[in-house]
Parts: structure tokens; C-alpha cells; sequence
């Protein structure tokens, strides 16, 4: 339902479901947003459109404003980078074709990843399925629900810190295309890309890379996150401030999956409207 066609706040634009490794229907995360007082929200679901139709419809019946969106993998030499894309064509033909690769990765590597677990502990494939919804791509945060379920771990953070930490015996690399080019397929697609949580304990990327990513059409960063960390988001407002780049804050949420909470941060108006302005991939759906 399109109506007046006007964004308010409070806005948060980074929302996980069941689609990709949230614990939360699409339509459950869109309430959940609207009872913490949100009344622009974004759906941003790991590599995957497949939960906008029914989010949109839920937002708008709830009087609030949407925001298609998605959370693209990518990775630099060792470390993951996630780009969130707002307001993509979903249906154009370089990132369709690039996240598509990405979804069978991820079933590729749960699955070895699954193997390996096994050797040593009661966990099977099944387990694993059962976490999961229809259309849903596995991933490690499925297999940690799995471990849960069985007993072998308190919780998500336990199962990533241990059985499936980096490094360890059962972890498996995913592929993802690199930080420069996942930028160039989102503006290919008429949308608009921010560095999720880019001040993290790893550190804010090296200013050769911020620069590419800039020059291949970066729109800024989410600075307000739970996982930045201080020292890396002042080094990002300087850099915001030095190319008038888009500033978001957002909580994260993944339902049961983590503690975040809708509105822990939030996007101004003015940003939200900045980015509508500089997509032209797939519109807004208004209340």
C-alpha cells in the first residue's frame, strides 16, 4: 500500500529474520520493530531479497515505512567485510548471479563443516535442517542453534568461540567476492551501500581499501553498532566529515540469535532520505 510518501523516525535499518540467521519471521521482525518504537525499519537479511515481500507488507500495516534491503558478504584477504545494500534491483543479473554463488557456498561449507563436527560429537545433518526455515540459506549460525539444541553448547556465543571459531578444527572459509567489487554490484543495481559495523575489534580497514571502496561508489558507514569501538569511529567521522558520506545507526537484530534489540541505535531522517535519494534500484514502500 503506497500512501503519502514521507519517512519518519525513529529508523533502523539493519533486521535479520529466519531468511537468512535471524530466529524471527520477517513479518515477527517488523512488528518486533514497531513495538520498540520504530517506525522506518530495513530488512537486511544475509545475502537474500526472499523476505521482502512479506516484510513490506507487515511494515506498511503497521503504519511504517520500509526499506529493502540486504547484508552482502565480502572479505579481504582474511577477514569478513559485510556491506549493507539498500534499495537494490533484485533482479539484476550481477548481483543476483553473485549472491546466488555466495548461498551455495554457505550450503557447501555447512555441510563440510557438519562432516567434521560429527567425527566428534553428536551432531548430524538433520540437526541442523531443523534450525532452519523453508527458503532459509544454512549457515554457521544454524549449526550453533544445532549444537545448542543438543547440548553441546550454552548458546550462539559459546558454539562461535569454540567449535566453530576461526581457525579451529571444523571451520570451513566461505567464499565472498571482495569489498571494491561487492560495492560495484550493489551501485550496478541502483543501490546503496554502508560499511555494517566497520569499527569493530578488528579494527576499521586500511584507508587504501575505504578509498577504493569509496571510489567504486561507497555511501558511508554504521557508526552507531554495539561492536564499534571508540578509537575506530572517530577515525570514520573524520572520513565522513573529509567526503560527506551517510552516517547509520542500527541495532543488528536477530531475534532470539543475539541480545540486540530494535532502536539500541538508530538512523536520522535526513540519512534515511539521503539514501532514498541516491538509489534508484527498488523503491521505499510507504504506509
Amino acid at each position: 500500500m503506497v500512501g503519502e510518501r514521507r519517512v519518519e523516525g525513529p529508523a533502523d535499518l539493519h533486521l535479520h529474520s529466519l531468511q537468512s540467521d535471524g530466529t524471527e519471521s520477517p513479518a515477527q521482525v517488523m512488528a518486533a520493530a514497531h513495538r520498540h518504537g520504530m517506525r522506518t525499519a530495513a530488512l537486511t537479511d544475509h545475502d537474500t531479497t526472499s523476505g521482502w515481500a512479506e516484510a513490506a507488507e507487515a511494515a506498511a500495516s503497521l503504519g511504517m515505512t520500509f526499506l529493502p534491503g540486504m547484508e552482502l558478504s565480502a572479505k579481504h584477504e582474511w577477514r569478513s567485510v559485510h556491506v549493507l545494500a539498500y534499495l537494490v534491483d533484485p533482479d539484476a543479473p550481477g548481483l543476483r548471479a553473485e549472491t546466488a554463488r555466495i548461498r551455495s557456498s554457505r550450503l557447501d561449507r555447512a555441510r563440510l563443516m557438519a562432516d567434521r563436527i560429527s567425527r566428534d560429537f553428536d551432531l548430524v545433518w538433520d540437526d541442523i535442517v531443523a534450525q532452519t526455515s523453508d527458503g532459509a540459506t544454512i549457515g554457521r549460525p544454524h549449526i550453533a542453534d544445532a549444537l545448542v539444541a543438543r547440548g553441546l553448547v550454552r548458546d550462539r556465543a559459546e558454539a562461535f568461540s569454540s567449535i566453530l571459531s576461526p581457525g579451529g578444527d571444523y571451520y570451513v572459509a566461505l567464499y565472498a567476492p571482495d569489498p571494491v567489487a561487492a560495492v560495484e554490484l550493489v551501485r550496478a543495481a541502483g543501490g546503496v551501500s554502508i560499511v555494517a559495523h566497520p569499527a569493530g575489534r578488528a579494527g576499521v580497514l586500511s584507508k587504501g581499501l575505504l578509498n577504493r571502496m569509496l571510489d567504486a561508489g561507497l555511501g558511508g558507514f554504521e557508526l552507531g553498532h554495539r561492536e564499534n569501538l571508540e578509537p575506530g569511529i572517530r577515525t570514520l567521522e573524520k572520513l565522513v566529515r573529509e567526503r560527506d558520506l551517510i552516517v547509520t545507526g542500527s541495532s543488528d537484530y536477530h531475534g532470539l540469535g543475539k541480545p540486540n534489540l530494535p532502536g539500541e541505535h538508530t538512523t536520522s531522517v535526513e540519512m534515511v532520505e539521503r539514501i532514498i535519494a541516491a538509489a534508484g534500484g527498488s523503491a521505499p514502500v510507504y504506509p
